[in-house]
C-alpha cells in the first residue's frame, strides 16, 4: 500500500520533465501508479470481501500515540477502485484533451497524479491524524487544478473559493478529530469504530464539527456554493475530483464514522434535513441552467445529498444502498463530465441552446452519454436502477424520519430524471430553429475511458450480485435487519418499483413543461449559497476599507507617533508604580572608551540624516548610523551579530540606490516647522523611556538567564560559536519562522513592481525580463555596439547570444575573425558613458573570492562566527558586484536560476530538515554523521549543517528577487522611457513614472 502511494508522489514529481519530452503523450506514463494500484486492489478483492484486511502502520508522534496507518478493508476497497481505476481512466484521457503546446500543463499533470496519490491515501488512513494530513493535502492539490490557467479571474475566484470553504470546514475537522482521539485514548479509526467514546458533550461538539468537515468537503448545503464554481476547470478535473474522488471524501468519512456515532442524536437529524435539501435544491437548480457543465454540476451536488443521507442513516439496508450508489455514481457522473469535455472540443460551447444534432453527427459519443445518462436516471437494466431500488426500500422499513427523507428522495429522483432528459435532449438532439451544429471528429482513444466507465455501468447493472458480497462485508457492521436486503437488478413487483415509476414520470412531466418551470424558476429568485458567500465577502471588503480610511490615514509619522505614545505610556505607567529603579544598580555609559566613541558617531550620524535635503545623503548617513552600531557588536565581542549587521547594512544601502534611481533628489518636505517640532519631545521621550526600560530590567531578572544553559548545551557537544548553534539547533523554531516571513516580505516587494507574471521566459509582444537587450536607439557615439533584437533567436533567448558569439553581429573579432567573448557583458551591453573599466576588473577579481568566502561562513559557522544567513548575504553581495559592473543582462547570467526557485529550494530544505525530526518523534531533531576522510582526518556532518544550506539558499534567492525588481526592473523602464523618447530628468530620477 504505502509504496503505491510513494509512487503516486514520486512519479508527479517526474511530471515536468516527462511532459516536457512527451508532450500530452506523457499521460499514459503517469497513468501507471494508478492502473498498478487498480490491479492490487482486484488482487485483493476476495480476501477483503472475506472480512480479511491489509494492514501498514509505521509510528510518527508516539508521545501523542498517532500513527501514520493504512487499513483495507471492504468499504476501503471500493474507495481505492474509484480513486485509482476512474483516475487512470481520466489519466489517458488527458493525453487526447490536451495539446502539446498546452501552458502550464506539466504543472497540471503532476498536480493531478499527486491529487490521485493524495486521495488513495486518505481512503486507506486508520488513523485520524493521518486521514487529515492527506485531507488537507486534497485540498491544496484540488486548489492547483480548479486554479489551471490563472490567468482567467474565474479560475482564481473559484479555486480560492474552494480552498476556503473545504480547508475551513477541514479545521473544524481536525478539532474534532483532536477532541474523539482524547476521548477514546486513541486515534486509530478501526478502534474507534469498534469501540466508540461515549456520547459526552465533548463527544457531541467533536461530531458536529467532524460532520461540518465532511459537509463541506462533499458540497453540502449550505457549503454547495463551491461545486458549481470549480466546473471552470477543466473537464478531466470535473471528471475525477467532482464526481468520483474529492467529493466522495467527505461520503466516505460519513460512511467510516457512521458505524461509531450514528447513535449520537444530532447525527442523523443534520446529515438526513441538510442531506435532502441538498438533493431538492441542486435538482432544482440544474433545470435553470443552460450550461451542460453546469447542469451536470448541479446534479452532481443533488446526488451527493442523496449519497449523504443514505450513508448517515445508520441503518444496514441504507448502508449498503449508499455504497451501491456511491459506485453508481462515479460510474454514470465521470462519463457524462468526459463526454462534454469531448462534446467541448469537438463543437466548441457547451451551451445547450446552441448545440443541435450533434448526436447525429458523434453517434457513438451520443450512445456513451445515453448509456451514463439511463444509470442516472435509475432505468433499468443500469447499476443505477439497482442501487436506487435498495434505497428506496431501505427507507420504506426505516422509521418516521426515514418515511419523511423518502418522500424528498422520490421528488428529489424525479428532478434528477427531469435534468437527466433535459441533459441528453440539449446535448444531442435536434432543436427547431437551430442549425445543427458542426462536429470535428472524434478520436477512439478519446471516447474509450469514458466508454468503458458507461459500459461497466451497464455490465454491473444484471451482475450487480457480483458486489452484494463485498458491500455487505461493510454493511454488516450496523445492526441486523430482519430479514437482510441483498443487491440484485430485479426484486419483483414492489412498492420500491412502483416509487422509481413515480419519479419516471414526474420527471417526465417537468421535462415537457420546461419552458413554465424556467419561467416559475426565473419569477421565484431563492437565496442561494454563492450569493450569500458573495455578499458575505463584499461587506467584509466595505468593513476592511471603512476600518481601513478611518485608521491608516497613509501618515507614516502619525503611525511612528501613535506607536510611540502608547509605548510611553505603559512604559511610564509600570514605571511610576513599581518603581524598579530602587532596586537597580548603578548605570555605567560604556564599558570602554572606544564604545563611547562609536556611539558619539553613531549619533552624530542620525542626527545629521534628519538635517539634509538630500535623498542619497539620507541613505549614506543612515548606513552609517548601521555600521556603527556593527563596530559596537564587535567591540562587544559579538562578531556574529557584526556580520550579520555588516552584511544586512551593505544589501541594503545597495537597494537603496537602485530605488533612489526612480525618485526626487531632494526631499519635497510639505509639513510645518511647529508639526516637526511636534516630534522632537515624542523622540526625545521615547529614547529616554526605552533606555531606562532597558537599565531596569537587568534587575527585574529572577531566574538563571537561559543564556548560560544554552552555553552549556553547546559546550557539551563540543561546539564553539552558540549564536550559530541557538539559530539552528536550540531556537530553530524562531529561525523557521523568520525565513518564511523572510520569504513573504519579498514576495510582497516584488509584487509592487511586477503587475504580471514574473516568469523569465519569452511572452509574446515582450521581451523577458532581465534577458535580453532593449532596442532604443544607441546613443552617440556607441554606433560599434552590437544590436540585439527583441525577438529570442531560436534554440534559446536573446541573452543565449552571449553564450554562443558566433550568432552575434558587429562584435569586435579576434585574431581568427571569431567574436571574442568578454567575462563580462558590459562590453556588449552597456554604452562606453555608463561603463567603469576598474569596477569591473574589480567585479572580476573578487566575484569568486567573495563567493568561497560566502560557502566558508556557511560551513564554518559551528566552530567560528559565520551561518547560513550571513553566508547568504554575503554571496548576494557577490552577485549584486556582478550587476553593477555589467547591468541587468549580468545579473541574469550571474544567477539564471529564476529567484523565486532559489527562496522555494531553501524553504524547501530548511523545512524538510526539521521534519525530519519526525522520524524520531520531534520536529528539529538533529543527527550527526561522524566520518574519516584520508587527507583531511575526521569530520561530522550535522543536519543543522544542512538547515543552514536552507537558509542560505532564501536569503540568496530574497535578496536576489529584491534586486531584480528594483534593480533590473527599474533599468529595463528607464530604457523603455529612452527608446519612447522621454527626457530623463535629475530630479525624476530617470525616465517616466
Amino acid at each position: 500500500m504505502i509504496a503505491l502511494i510513494v509512487c503516486h508522489f514520486a512519479l508527479a514529481a517526474c511530471a515536468g520533465p516527462l511532459v516536457h519530452r512527451l508532450g500530452s503523450r506523457a499521460f499514459v506514463l503517469l497513468a501507471l501508479p494508478p492502473a498498478a494500484t487498480t490491479v492490487w486492489a482486484f488482487t485483493v478483492w476476495t480476501s477483503a470481501s472475506d472480512g480479511r484486511t491489509e494492514e501498514w502502520s509505521w509510528t510518527w508522534i508516539p508521545a501523542y500515540g498517532v500513527d501514520v496507518s493504512l487499513r483495507l478493508d471492504a468499504l476501503g476497497e471500493l474507495m481505492v477502485l474509484l480513486a485509482a481505476g476512474v483516475g487512470t481512466l481520466v489519466l489517458l484521457y488527458c493525453a487526447s484533451y490536451f495539446a502539446d503546446d498546452t501552458p502550464q500543463l506539466a504543472r497540471f499533470a503532476g498536480n493531478l497524479l499527486a491529487f490521485a496519490g493524495a486521495m488513495l491515501a486518505l481512503v486507506l488512513a486508520d488513523d485520524l491524524i493521518t486521514l487529515y494530513v492527506f485531507w488537507e493535502l486534497t485540498t491544496v492539490f484540488s486548489y492547483l487544478l480548479i486554479g489551471h490557467g490563472s490567468e482567467r479571474k474565474q479560475n482564481r475566484r473559484s479555486a480560492l473559493q474552494a480552498l476556503t470553504v473545504t480547508t475551513l470546514g477541514g479545521l473544524a475537522m481536525l478539532v474534532g478529530f483532536l477532541i474523539i482521539g482524547q476521548a477514546a485514548g486513541t486515534y486509530r479509526i478501526s478502534v474507534i469504530v469498534a469501540h466508540p467514546p461515549t456520547a459526552s458533550t465533548a463527544v457531541q461538539v467533536a461530531v458536529a464539527l467532524v460532520l461540518a468537515g465532511a459537509l463541506s468537503k462533499s458540497a453540502i448545503w449550505p457549503f454547495s456554493l463551491w461545486l458549481p464554481n470549480a466546473m471552470a476547470a477543466p473537464s478531466p478535473v470535473s471528471a475525477y475530483l467532482h464526481a468520483a474522488a474529492m467529493v466522495k471524501a467527505g461520503v466516505y468519512l460519513v460512511a467510516r464514522l457512521a458505524p461509531a456515532f450514528a447513535d449520537v442524536p444530532l447525527w442523523r437529524p443534520v446529515v438526513l434535513v441538510l442531506g435532502a435539501a441538498t438533493m431538492l435544491l441542486g435538482g432544482w437548480r440544474a433545470l435553470r441552467l443552460h450550461d451542460l457543465k453546469l447542469v451536470l454540476a448541479y446534479g452532481t451536488v443533488s446526488q451527493l445529498g442523496f449519497l449523504i443521507l443514505l450513508a448517515g442513516d445508520g441503518s444496514r439496508d441504507a448502508a449498503l444502498a449508499a455504497v451501491a450508489m456511491i459506485l453508481a455514481h462515479a460510474l454514470f457522473k465521470a462519463p457524462l463530465f468526459l463526454v462534454i469535455g469531448i462534446v467541448d472540443h469537438a463543437t466548441g460551447t457547451r451551451d445547450l441552446r446552441r448545440l443541435s444534432g450533434v448526436g447525429r453527427a458523434a453517434p457513438l459519443v451520443c450512445a456513451v452519454a445515453l448509456l451514463a445518462a439511463a444509470s442516472m436516471a435509475a432505468l433499468p437494466p443500469l447499476l443505477g436502477f439497482a442501487a436506487k431500488e435498495a434505497a428506496f426500500e431501505a427507507l420504506l422499513h426505516g422509521d418516521t424520519a426515514d418515511l419523511w427523507t423518502l418522500a424528498a428522495t422520490v421528488a428529489g429522483s424525479a428532478l434528477t430524471t427531469a435534468y437527466t432528459l433535459r441533459f441528453v435532449w440539449g446535448a444531442f438532439l435536434r432543436k427547431p430553429g437551430v442549425p445543427d451544429t458542426p462536429v470535428h471528429r472524434v478520436s477512439a482513444a478519446f471516447l474509450a475511458p469514458p466508454a468503458l466507465l458507461a459500459v461497466a455501468g451497464l455490465v454491473l447493472g444484471p451482475g450487480v450480485g457480483w458486489t452484494d458480497h463485498l458491500f455487505s462485508r461493510y454493511a454488516d457492521v450496523f445492526p441486523a435487519t430482519t430479514p437482510p436486503y441483498h443487491l440484485a437488478l430485479w426484486h419483483g413487483f414492489g412498492t420500491a418499483l412502483l416509487l422509481s415509476a413515480v419519479a419516471w414520470a414526474g420527471g417526465a412531466l417537468l421535462f415537457a413543461a420546461r419552458a413554465p418551470v424556467r419561467a416559475f424558476a426565473r419569477r421565484v429568485a431563492w437565496p442561494t449559497a454563492d450569493g450569500a458567500f458573495g455578499h458575505l465577502l463584499l461587506g467584509l471588503e466595505r468593513l476592511a476599507l471603512q476600518i481601513t480610511g478611518l485608521v491608516q490615514r497613509g501618515s507614516l509619522s502619525v503611525y511612528l507617533a501613535t506607536t510611540l505614545l502608547v509605548l510611553i505610556t505603559g512604559q511610564v505607567a509600570v514605571l511610576v508604580t513599581d518603581r524598579p529603579w530602587d532596586d537597580a544598580v548603578a548605570p555605567r555609559l560604556w564599558d570602554a572608551p572606544l564604545q563611547g566613541a562609536l556611539a558619539v558617531l553613531t549619533s552624530a550620524a542620525a542626527l545629521l540624516c534628519l538635517t539634509v535635503s538630500r535623498r542619497m545623503k539620507a541613505v549614506v548617513l543612515a548606513g552609517l548610523t548601521g555600521y556603527g552600531t556593527a563596530l559596537l557588536f564587535v567591540v562587544q565581542g559579538a562578531p556574529d551579530l557584526a556580520l550579520t549587521q555588516f552584511g544586512v547594512e551593505t544589501v541594503s544601502m545597495i537597494v537603496f540606490v537602485l530605488v533612489l534611481r526612480r525618485m526626487p533628489v531632494h526631499f519635497q518636505e510639505s509639513v510645518s516647522s511647529w508639526r516637526r517640532a511636534g516630534r522632537v519631545p515624542v523622540a526625545l521621550a521615547a529614547a529616554a523611556i526605552f533606555g531606562v526600560a532597558v537599565w531596569v530590567s537587568a534587575a527585574a531578572r529572577t531566574a538563571e538567564p537561559a543564556g548560560a544553559a544554552m552555553v552549556r548545551e553547546a559546550a557539551s557537544h563540543g561546539l564553539k560559536d552558540v549564536v550559530a548553534t541557538i539559530l539552528v539547533d536550540l531556537r530553530a523554531w524562531d529561525t523557521m519562522g523568520e525565513s518564511a516571513v523572510l520569504a513573504a516580505a519579498a514576495v510582497g516587494v516584488t509584487s509592487l513592481i511586477y503587475l504580471h507574471r514574473r516568469s523569465e521566459r519569452p511572452v509574446s509582444g515582450e521581451e523577458p525580463p532581465g534577458r535580453t537587450t532593449p532596442v532604443a536607439p544607441a546613443p552617440a557615439g556607441t554606433a560599434d555596439l552590437p544590436t540585439l533584437t527583441r525577438t529570442p533567436p531560436p534554440g534559446g533567448t536573446a541573452w543565449a547570444l552571449s553564450r554562443d558569439p558566433a550568432r552575434l553581429t558587429g562584435l569586435p573579432q579576434g585574431d581568427e575573425g571569431a567574436p571574442e567573448r568578454d567575462w563580462l557583458a558590459a562590453t556588449s551591453t552597456l554604452a562606453p558613458e555608463h561603463r567603469s573599466l576598474v569596477f569591473e576588473v574589480v567585479a572580476r577579481l573578487l566575484f569568486h573570492p567573495v563567493l568561497v568566502l560566502s560557502l566558508y561562513l556557511l560551513f564554518c559557522a559551528e566552530n567560528m562566527p559565520g551561518g547560513g544567513f550571513v553566508a547568504g548575504l554575503v554571496g548576494s553581495v557577490a552577485l549584486i558586484t556582478r550587476y553593477l559592473a555589467g547591468g541587468r543582462f549580468e545579473l541574469a547570467e550571474a544567477a539564471p536560476l529564476p529567484p523565486g526557485l532559489v527562496t522555494g529550494m531553501g524553504l524547501f530544505l530548511s523545512t524538510g530538515v526539521a521534519l525530519l525530526g519526525l522520524f524520531d518523534g520531534t520536529v528539529l531533531h538533529a543527527w550527526t554523521y561522524h566520518g574519516h576522510l584520508p587527507v583531511f582526518g575526521d569530520y561530522h556532518l550535522g543536519t543543522s549543517v544542512l538547515f543552514d544550506c536552507g537558509v542560505y539558499l532564501l536569503v540568496l534567492g530574497v535578496v536576489l528577487d529584491i534586486v531584480r525588481a528594483l534593480g533590473a526592473k527599474i533599468d529595463r523602464q528607464i530604457e523603455r522611457a529612452a527608446a519612447l523618447g522621454r527626457p530623463v530628468s535629475p530630479e525624476t530620477g530617470g525616465g517616466a513614472r
